[in-house]
């Protein structure tokens, strides 16, 4: 019996556009284009809707007018990656990105579960490449927030960065977001 080499086929983000217009991706299809590759997105339980929720209420509390917070909406900054971050805050109102999704926000973060090495490894790399200053993972197994920031180039990581600040908070901790640093969350506020 022959065996034959694994084929892949990376994708463009104009691309992968395209398979949602041609109605081969539906829009509520969990795809998500990361680094060239349809990855599919972790299923949702009740948790994690509950901690995707939790984040993009405490979020709005925070922020407040003129600035948007998204959930699961995509992100673009490479020709080759389209993901849709659990929740991410953008300067601005829906209208500010009518041609074009978010592509600098100010805050990215993503709600683990099964995801979790997925989510620090390629997701993080991927949005310190970005250039993503604050980058946070609520972590649903170990019940903390995650928090990264400091992007900064390593040929050891998955896409060459990752961040070199890392700070991890128990449910009785607090965080303030680079954008706003004379806020505070609570972390128990973003845990189901």
């Amino acid at each position: 019996m022959a065996t034959y080499p694994i084929r892949t086929r990376r994708w463009t983000r104009k691309e992968y556009e395209r398979l949602g217009e041609l109605g081969i991706l539906h829009e509520d299809e969990p795809v998500e284009l990361i680094a060239g590759q349809l990855m599919v997105a972790e299923p949702k339980g009740t948790p994690h809707t509950t901690a995707v929720r939790l984040t993009e209420s405490a979020l709005r509390l925070i922020f407040g007018d003129g600035w948007l917070v998204c959930t699961q909406d995509p992100v673009v900054f490479d020709d080759d990656s389209e993901p849709e971050p659990d929740v991410i805050v953008v300067p601005g109102t829906a209208r500010d990105y009518l041609g074009q999704h978010p592509s600098h926000p100010v805050l990215v973060v993503e709600v683990a579960e099964s995801s979790l090495v997925f989510d620090r490894r390629h997701k993080g790399s991927l949005y310190a490449r970005a250039g993503f200053a604050d980058y946070w993972i609520v972590n649903l197994v170990d019940r903390r927030l995650e928090v990264y920031r400091r992007p900064g180039a390593d040929v050891s990581a998955e896409f060459g960065w990752r961040y070199l600040d890392v700070d991890v908070l128990g449910p009785g901790g607090s965080i303030a977001p680079l954008a706003l640093p004379n806020t505070a969350i609570a972390v128990a506020d973003l845990l189901p």
